[in-house]
């Protein structure tokens, strides 16, 4: 085997297992330890890795954050099959959070005239359900952090205390065996009294989350009860989710 197609062997076991050590080159390439690590200064050199004792693991990826309005405009289709299905799963009577995510807003827009009480965070989520016949709105008021559009703080928290619900709806930046993680901790701060409030918590996440780690955890994956997504996640992140308790319902 050329040193190029190994080292296409070597990215593509890291983009399935995450890290790779010499030794299990040499199993998988059939090759000596010191091919095997010139194999990896390589994939070095070329910023294709990163070198750790004994191996190499992938380097991160810091996808840019956009803003709310340009959130809105991203996998639309994958976020309205979503919010669709967590529509459907708010009952009459229900007294529930939905946080300031893209996601829970497609929910909040599927939301039929219907009576039921709505707190959030999210100035745009009040603003969709304000057209809803029956929809009791509570907005939760504290700092406004004008580019993602959710309202922060130290009395939107205290405010949160006063609460206690029936479910919880909760966006992802990235969800993984890490748990549930944000960019930004002011965010994740108010997630995390969310879910402290809930019977029932409820993450949206479509496939381009399952996997990802961000910033900021707010929660564990047994934190939560129930994950809605587009895609059926691999075995093996499904297992991860039978593990910590954690229902999956796939929108269709």
């Amino acid at each position: 085997m050329y040193q190029e197609e190994r080292l296409i062997s070597i990215i593509d076991y890291l983009k399935e297992h995450k890290r790779i050590s010499v030794d299990q080159i040499c199993s998988l390439l059939h090759v000596s330890r010191d091919t095997a690590r010139r194999d990896l200064v390589k994939l070095k050199e070329r910023g294709a890795i990163i070198r750790t004792r004994g191996g190499a693991i992938l380097p991160t990826n810091h996808d840019e954050i956009k803003d709310y309005s340009g959130r809105l405009n991203i996998v639309s289709e994958e976020k309205n099959m979503i919010g669709k299905a967590a529509a459907s799963l708010i009952r009459e009577g229900d007294h529930v959070i939905f946080d300031a995510s893209t996601t829970v807003q497609a929910c909040a827009e599927h939301l039929p005239d219907m009576n039921c009480t709505i707190i959030t965070n999210s100035i745009n989520q009040a603003e969709v359900l304000s057209s809803r016949k029956g929809v009791d709105i509570h907005l939760l008021g504290g700092k406004l952090q004008k580019e993602h559009r959710f309202l922060y703080g130290a009395s939107v928290i205290e405010k949160l205390s006063s609460y206690h619900v029936d479910k919880a709806l909760i966006g992802v930046v990235g969800v993984s065996e890490h748990g549930l993680t944000i960019a930004h901790e002011e965010d994740g701060m108010v997630k995390r009294k969310i879910i402290s409030q809930a019977e029932q918590v409820i993450a949206l996440a479509d496939h381009s989350k399952i996997g990802r780690t961000d910033f900021f955890q707010y929660a564990e994956l047994s934190d939560i009860d129930l994950l809605i997504t587009d895609r059926l996640p691999d075995k093996e992140f499904q297992r991860l989710l039978d593990q910590h308790g954690v229902e999956l319902l796939v929108a269709e």
